[in-house]
């Protein structure tokens, strides 16, 4: 069931704090990492979970000049938001057949291509277009997933270089993905530079003179500088998490995590020692204590495996999930303390106020924190923090989820 709009003088029951100045420093920070090649803000997923129109307006801002998404769909999102060819390049790579190649080439989106079944689509599109498709290859370097397989990659080069001889596909790019970029020292990755060097090598062998070169994501783009050719495809730390524990923690890169999450305690009540909690009695109290009830459940994204584990901040201390995360609440063992009704309950943040992170999150319920922000459903509404975001809010259709605040906090607007 939805959840009643609040007047916007009320608390949220939920909200999803999105920091897109926080989000525009790690784009500079990323650019700095990889000052000779572009950057490719992803934001496929609704940008992991913090809203795909307002990130990929503050990462173009900011000085990405590609947006990547996964699906036809969300690309063609972007350029009816109003991102423009002319502003920022925007990139799909997951098609299936009968998808809508004439709408992207229309729409001046770059389409990935890894078959020959997918390049017979785009050039039957880019007839009925009556233009050419933009078309990137990708090699199948070694993750095993989506790209051409190295036998196949020299018949998918003919047929690409046949159809741009055609006038019905230029070939604007050479990609692939890595399979273990976020663990340090790991034999699969040199493997995979020298295949990409090698098929990339073929290809303009063959006549391809792409406009990018790309395979570093995020952990390589940090990590690994010999892979950044002429394109990086930052995500999980454009929205300031680190890929991995192992590389380090988002400061260690000049990162800042951009999403925070906050619930309005439901209700506060004392219990006596022994009271069972939530569904299966998984947690009793072991003596007499005060218990807060946190209004969001597995329904809003909060992953059911952190029952008994996850962290959340209230009154200035951590408390831990007391018993099972149900559909739309859990419940916390305050210990005694009586924090009022509609006091604010932190799930997690950047960590510097005391708060939990998504990585203690994703520690918590034995994933990674990738998943932790990208599941936060449309149920909790984003609120943008930005003064420069205001011009976008105005004139949003989002208006039951989105929320505008200015930076001192003190005036929240709905749009």
């Amino acid at each position: 069931m939805n959840e009643t709009a609040h007047p916007r003088t009320a608390p949220l029951r939920a909200r999803a704090e999105i920091d897109l100045a926080a989000l525009r420093a790690n784009v500079r920070a990323l650019r700095d990492r990889a000052p000779g090649a572009q950057l490719m803000a992803v934001v496929k997923s609704d940008a992991y979970g913090h809203g795909a129109v307002p990130c990929a307006r503050a990462a173009v801002a900011a000085g990405a000049t590609w947006l990547g998404t996964a699906t036809p769909e969300e690309a063609l999102a972007l350029r009816a938001a109003g991102l423009s060819p002319e502003q920022t390049r925007v990139m799909c790579w997951l098609w299936t057949p009968g998808g809508p190649w004439r709408e992207a080439i229309e729409a001046d989106v770059d389409v990935s291509v890894s078959g020959l079944w997918a390049l017979a689509e785009v050039r039957e599109a880019a007839r009925r277009a009556g233009r050419p498709a933009r078309v990137q290859l990708k090699a199948d370097t070694g993750l095993g997933r989506n790209g051409c397989q190295p036998t196949d990659w020299p018949e998918l080069v003919a047929e690409a270089l046949r159809a741009q001889a055609e006038g019905l596909v230029r070939i604007t790019g050479l990609w692939s993905h890595f399979a273990c970029a976020d663990e340090p020292g790991h034999p699969s990755v040199a493997a995979q530079l020298d295949r990409f060097r090698e098929m990339t090598g073929y290809a303009e062998g063959q006549g391809v003179r792409p406009e990018v070169r790309h395979i570093a994501n995020s952990p390589a783009t940090l990590t690994l500088p010999e892979s950044h050719f002429d394109l990086v495809r930052t995500g999980i730390a454009l929205y300031g998490l680190s890929p991995s524990p192992a590389l380090g923690v988002p400061a260690d890169f000049g990162l800042r995590p951009v999403m925070t999450l906050s619930a309005s305690l439901a209700l506060v009540k004392h219990v006596r020692g022994g009271h069972g909690i939530s569904y299966g009695h998984h947690y009793v109290t072991p003596g007499e204590t005060t218990l807060g009830l946190v209004p969001v459940g597995y329904a809003d994204g909060i992953p059911r495996h952190a029952s008994g584990t996850g962290p959340v901040l209230v009154g200035g201390k951590w408390r831990t999930v007391a018993g099972r995360i149900a559909m739309d609440q859990f419940v916390v063992d305050l210990g005694g303390d009586e924090p009022e009704v509609g006091a604010p309950a932190v799930l997690f943040g950047p960590g510097d106020r005391g708060e939990p992170t998504a990585e203690d999150w994703a520690q918590a319920s034995g994933t990674i924190a990738y998943e932790i922000v990208t599941r936060i459903g449309s149920r909790v509404p984003r609120v943008y923090r930005d003064a420069e975001y205001a011009e976008y809010a105005e004139n949003t259709e989002n208006a039951e989820n989105t929320e505008y605040a200015e930076n001192d906090g003190r005036e929240n607007r709905g749009v």
